[in-house]
This record gives structure tokens, sequence and C-alpha cells, in this order.
């Protein structure tokens, strides 16, 4: 188990001593973004490019960042250090714009709030999935390329997957072509192919994504091209990525992806991810 100490605003806390304001836009508005970062023996992987990401999505949201990478980092060394978890798991850094007085229009200067906690890896194995019906991805929003503190169109997706005995829910855009699934980029192999949606789809710029676009897997070259379910029901297999795994998706609405088992590329990515 985890021990139950977080970082919160320059200290290190017991979770049972730590607080958030109930004004904080965070929790009143979901003013703020967040990053899990994978951590192996301690150490965050690909720190630097979240922390990019996250100064980005902040950018976007003119949501000051007080706090310089290199402080960043040592809050995280710190949390890791206080802490005892297993040679495998995850930290959450999460950004609010902080306490504020009831209203959409942010402060002028506003204070923002830092919280990092540790904790496990979400399952692995393969998923099976559902296209989602009661929500879809809006492609035309800069919001989907943020990883903001308001998850309800992924909340409802995964409740309609559990309701219907699914692992996972892929999601549709404005435009009814694949964008993603709830927390996850999705790429498909057709053939000698290996795709996955462009980003102006409604796909949020992965961490994992990127890398897998970057390594040309299994000698592939992989392409950003828009996805349709005609698409998906010719692949040869498909898998979802993000920062904590890579998983094989061998089933979307009951119906097999490929031959129903993980492919070679989803194996052979899964050796170095």
């Amino acid at each position: 188990m985890t021990s139950a100490i977080l970082w919160l605003n320059g200290a290190l806390l017991e979770e049972s001593a730590a607080r958030v304001d109930p004004a904080d836009r965070g929790f009143t508005l979901g003013d703020g973004l967040f990053e899990t970062l994978r951590v192996s023996d301690d150490t965050p992987r690909h720190l630097g490019r979240h922390l990019a990401r996250l100064r980005a999505g902040a950018a976007l949201l003119d949501l000051p960042l007080p706090w310089s990478d290199a402080e960043l980092a040592a809050a995280m060394e710190r949390l890791l250090a206080a802490t005892t978890g297993p040679r495998e798991g995850s930290l959450r850094l999460t950004v609010t714009r902080g306490v504020a007085a009831r209203g959409v229009l942010p402060p002028a200067a506003p204070s923002p709030s830092l919280l990092i906690t540790r904790g496990g890896l979400p399952p692995d194995g393969p998923v099976r999935a559902v296209v989602a019906t009661v929500t879809r991805r809006n492609e035309h929003s800069p919001l989907s390329r943020l990883k903001t503190l308001n998850y309800l169109d992924a909340i409802l997706a995964r409740q309609e997957a559990a309701r219907r005995g699914a692992d996972d829910a892929l999601l549709l855009n404005t435009a009814g072509r694949l964008a993603e699934a709830s927390a996850a980029n999705l790429f498909l192999r057709r053939g000698d192919r290996l795709l996955t949606p462009p980003v102006a789809e409604g796909a949020l710029p992965g961490i994992a994504r990127a890398l897998v676009l970057e390594d040309h897997a299994a000698g592939l070259p992989v392409e950003e091209h828009p996805l349709t379910l005609a698409d998906l029901a010719g692949a040869d297999e498909a898998f979802l990525t993000n920062s904590l795994g890579l998983r094989p998706l061998v089933a979307v609405d009951g119906v097999a992806v490929g031959d129903g088992r993980p492919g070679p590329i989803f194996r052979s990515l899964a050796i170095n991810h």
C-alpha cells in the first residue's frame, strides 16, 4: 500500500491533515489541469514532456504557474522520498487556479494551488470496449487538447461502458469519427499502416502517443489520419496508450478486433514502454 502522504502547496502532509479550501476554483468550477506520470524506481518518466504539456495548457487557460520546472521536480522528489510504493507506480500533479470569489471570471491575480499524490497503476491486460453513445468528443473546443479537471465526458463514457459490461469506451467526435478512449489514445493497424486520430479530430496529445509516433513501431510508418468505425472494423489489431501503459484493444461492441488477441505491433511496443 502507498503511504498516505501527499504534497500540498509546499508541504508534505498526511492525507487526513490535508485541506482543500471550499472556494478553490478547482473544486467549484474544475478550473485547473493535471498530469499523471508513470514512476519507475522512484523516478518520474518523461518528466520534461509532462511539464511542457502542463505549461502549454496553463498558457492557453491564462493560468499562471509560479513554480519552475526544477521546483516541480524537487517537490515530486520529496514526495517520492517520503513515501513507499510499488516499483512501478504513478504520480498525479494537480494545479488549480486557487481560491476566488464566486463567479466565472477568474481573479486578476490568482494564487494557484499545487497538489501531488502518489499511487499505483491501473489494471492492464486486454480491453473490451464499446463505442460511447451518451456523449461525443468536441474536436472544435481547445479544451479537447488539455488535461483539465473536468472529465465529465470521459466519466459518462466509462459509466456507459460499465453498464454494458465493457472495460472502456471509445469516443466519437462531432463528425462521427473516432477520437480516443475515455482516458487513452487509440492506434489501429491496417496491413502495413499504423494509424492514430490527429489531435484536430479531438485526440488528446498524449505523451505515450507522441512516443509511438516517434518510434516508427516495429519499422512501420505511423500516420495521423482521421479514422472511422469502418476503419476499426477492418483493423488487423488495435491498442490504447496513455502515460501509465499500453493495452491491447481486442473487441469493440462485442466484435473482435483482428483475431481478438494482442497483435504483433502491440507486443513489440509493450516491451519498450
